[in-house]
């Protein structure tokens, strides 16, 4: 399929596609006329990129982590892999509980339970 199918099937860009490619994520074919031919595991090897990009990853580790996700046994050892997979994971962890700390301070301060130092909570508007 090409790139303008890829990208109606994924419902992702055809720029973003070009990104995969250019980062050595999604691989295709050139045809003698210059266009890009994908075959039909792209669309969910696209689908798993796209999950690992919202799950906070680079384009840097999604490469590593494809030959180990493939159908295919992986050539060397996705051991380390794994482990540098964990590390993101619990750092994004780490970030959603200080994420979730900061929204009970801002909470609390529009609630009027508490507000930081010299500032007072925002009285309540009148009702109509």
């Amino acid at each position: 399929m090409r790139i303008g199918e890829l990208a109606r099937a994924t419902g992702v860009s055809p720029r973003s596609l070009r990104y995969y490619e250019e980062q050595g994520l999604l691989p295709s074919e050139r045809l003698p006329n210059g266009y890009r031919e994908y075959g039909e595991e792209a669309v969910r090897q696209v689908a798993f990129i796209q999950d690992l990009f919202s799950a906070g990853l680079s384009s840097g580790v999604v490469r590593e982590i494809l030959p180990c996700a493939g159908q295919e046994r992986p050539q060397g050892d996705c051991g380390a892999l794994l482990a540098r997979v964990r590390q993101v994971r619990d750092q994004l962890a780490q970030q959603e509980r200080q994420l979730a700390g900061r929204r009970e301070i801002l909470e609390r301060y529009l609630s009027g339970a508490a507000a930081p130092t010299g500032l007072t909570p925002p009285s309540p508007s009148p009702a109509p």
